[in-house]
């Protein structure tokens, strides 16, 4: 389908006016582009659920640190409004960095603590940009609902924290992480590594299913786990740990004895290139296991 594309608030806020008077629900899918099917499957989930899909292509330069990959971060606007056209979206916003911060702002949201465990811990400031840049697109598209990949999970966890404190009148839908066949989960970061590389990138999924494997057969120091999943991605050739952890699904803290919702997730490096991952279950009182995590797709 043909999709319209705006890089102007005006010229999209017109096109969502429209759907409105028509009676169509809004449907929102935030990106930074170079979409893959990760994409793909959100936005076919916001077109079944929504009247109107709308998908934001920005690469945020904010949330990105002094040495991270903004300059290289790959930008493949047409081939993203394809990719939008064939998976059902109605509208695609690309703004200019100009329009989203325009000079002199100085404004920014942060949600304390969640921000600062995990991927937050060794990004400094980095949530802080997302949930700027996030309370931006929901202030512009008023969205009804928006869509986020649990591959990304501290993010959503931290953007419905945000959404709930602030009163923002929109639902945020995280959807199963897509993978490819050997595990590895979909992200446009993959395309940065050689052909080594993505091999052996397929051992960060086998690692975490390990370590939930070892909790769901009874473990429960997280300690134990940690050292077994730091050791399955120690093993991994040419794979370089950020972190390695198990913590409370709902508030990213430590648990001892593990118990209740849990995130089991990992950052690491394949040469430059920062690869995160997660699976995310819940063990009851009885020790049994309860599946919420990504399916293999």
């Amino acid at each position: 389908m043909t999709v319209a594309v705006a890089d102007t608030i005006e010229a999209l806020r017109t096109q969502l006016a429209a759907a409105r008077q028509a009676g169509k629900s809004i449907g929102l899918v935030p990106t930074m582009g170079a979409l893959h099917a990760g994409h793909t499957s959100l936005i076919r989930a916001a077109r079944q659920e929504t009247g109107f899909v709308a998908v934001s292509i920005f690469v945020n330069p904010t949330q990105f640190g002094p040495n991270e990959d903004f300059a290289r971060y790959p930008r493949t606007l047409d081939a993203d409004i394809e990719l939008c056209g064939q998976a059902g979206a109605h509208a695609v916003f690309a703004p200019r960095v100009e329009t989203i911060y325009p000079p002199g702002f100085v404004t920014q949201v942060e949600v304390r603590d969640l921000q600062d465990r995990l991927c937050g811990a060794s990004r400094p400031g980095h949530f802080r940009s997302v949930c700027t840049v996030v309370l931006k697109l929901f202030n512009i598209v008023q969205p009804d609902l928006a869509y986020f990949g649990q591959k990304d999970a501290q993010q959503a966890l931290i953007l419905t924290r945000m959404a709930r404190e602030l009163n923002l009148p929109v639902e945020l839908h995280t959807l199963p992480t897509v993978r490819e066949p050997d595990g590895l989960a979909l992200s446009s970061r993959n395309r940065y590594l050689d052909a080594e590389q993505r091999r052996n990138a397929s051992g960060i999924w086998r690692a975490l299913t390990a370590a939930r494997q070892l909790v769901e057969s009874g473990a429960r120091d997280p300690a134990a786990v940690e050292v077994g999943l730091m050791r399955d991605l120690a093993a991994i050739p040419g794979c370089r740990i950020d972190y390695a952890q198990v913590v409370s699904a709902e508030t990213l803290a430590p648990l001892l004895p593990l118990h209740g919702p849990l995130l089991i997730a990992a950052a690491v490096y394949f040469g430059s290139t920062r690869l995160i991952d997660n699976v995310q279950f819940s063990v009851t009182a009885k020790d049994h296991s309860s599946d919420n995590s990504s399916n293999m797709r």
